[in-house]
């Protein structure tokens, strides 16, 4: 029984220009700092999408408990919009849907996210939900894979979004270096993939759309790297830590993992003919580059997100997904790696192939 994405919906806030985000308030949240400025001007973005705008709503001074709230009021109708999308672009209604997935690692509450879009979606009473969190910025693969895994059983569609809003833990003043980076890169943004079966032996979905078919996900974690990327919950928000050494331990691991994955399904690192790795900032994306010789077009579309949205965290890798079906999906049937990073240190890979007779790739229209 195959399984494959049919289907692409992303939602993002209002944008904002990254240069203005630094003079109109991080020069001074910082103290003028030159450090901080060559961190922000080598960041590789130029707008970012927030639902703080810290140039109108300074909120570093917050409690949790007021960024929780805002969470709660921002995060559904964001999330409503970027499924919605999804289920256009796969011709689904909402009763079609047999699980909603929901990863983010950014806010909670209880009803959750995924008991708030059911109801404002009008899934079924009986459709299955699933809550995943605090997995960070690599959330999305093993959520698509235990997603994939339900559609093969059941042989109903699904639904995975992923939904950060990251401008809501902006942190008090600080001259630590971490905190300006991860003030440098990241945005809020909400991703949504429509996953639909196909019939025995591995064919497209039903439609014979373009589209992604899910094959296999490959995971590593070196505990040694534990400290180096943290998320974790203060009085004001939630504190990323995230050490220089990163991109020197993921090195360590990209291309063993990624040959492991590709090699036991009779495949080499040339066979790939598209790359949708998280862009977690620039040195992650040279090393990914380095180590696994790959031409500089190659992770064309994750500059291009980062250039365009930021680091997104859980939604990155589905918003480089959507791009690369954009400008143009590879032959039906070729090889697509899907990777990304978060804490453990923890690298995650799927391995897609593009599905479909050809023709425009199906994808919901992006916007607000």
């Amino acid at each position: 029984m195959s399984c494959a994405i049919t289907a692409v919906g992303t939602a993002t806030p209002p944008g904002v220009d990254h240069e203005d985000l630094w003079n109109g308030f991080f020069a001074g949240h910082f103290a003028g700092s030159r450090i901080a400025g060559r961190i922000f001007s080598g960041a590789g973005v130029r707008r970012r999408h927030t639902v703080a705008d810290p140039r109108h709503e300074d909120i570093s001074g917050w409690t949790t408990a007021a960024r929780m709230r805002r969470y709660a009021e921002q995060a559904p109708p964001l999330g409503h919009r970027a499924v919605t999308r999804a289920l256009a672009g796969a011709g689904l209604a909402p009763e079609d849907v047999g699980l909603l997935t929901v990863a983010s690692c950014t806010g909670y509450s209880t009803p959750g996210l995924d008991i708030e879009l059911a109801a404002s979606l009008g899934l079924r009473p009986d459709a299955q939900r699933l809550l995943v969190g605090h997995m960070g910025c690599y959330a999305a693969l093993p959520a698509l894979r235990g997603t994939a895994d339900y559609v093969r059983t059941h042989r109903r569609p699904a639904v995975l979004l992923c939904l950060e809003l990251t401008s809501l833990h902006l942190q008090p003043p600080t001259t630590d270096p971490q905190q300006v980076v991860c003030h440098a890169l990241f945005g809020d943004a909400a991703a949504a993939v429509v996953l639909q079966p196909g019939p025995p032996g591995g064919g497209p979905g039903p439609a014979a759309a373009p589209g992604l078919g899910v094959v296999d996900t490959a995971s590593l974690t070196d505990p040694s790297g534990r400290d180096e990327m943290t998320w974790t919950v203060t009085d004001h928000g939630f504190r990323m830590g995230l050490t220089a050494r990163v991109p020197d331990i993921l090195a360590k691991h990209v291309r063993p993992a990624v040959e492991d994955l590709l090699h036991r399904n009779g495949l080499a690192l040339p066979d790939v003919a598209g790359w949708a790795v998280h862009p977690g900032g620039p040195r992650i994306l040279d090393t990914v580059e380095t180590e696994l010789a790959l031409p500089a077009e190659a992770l064309g579309p994750s500059r291009a997100v980062l250039a365009e949205l930021g680091n997104c965290s859980s939604p990155t890798v589905l918003l480089i997904l959507d791009r690369l079906l954009r400008n143009g999906a590879p032959p039906p049937g070729s090889p697509v790696v899907a990777m990304a990073f978060g804490p453990g240190l923890t690298l995650c890979a799927t391995l897609l192939r593009t599905t479909g007779p050809g023709g425009p790739p199906l994808t919901a229209p992006a916007g607000p």
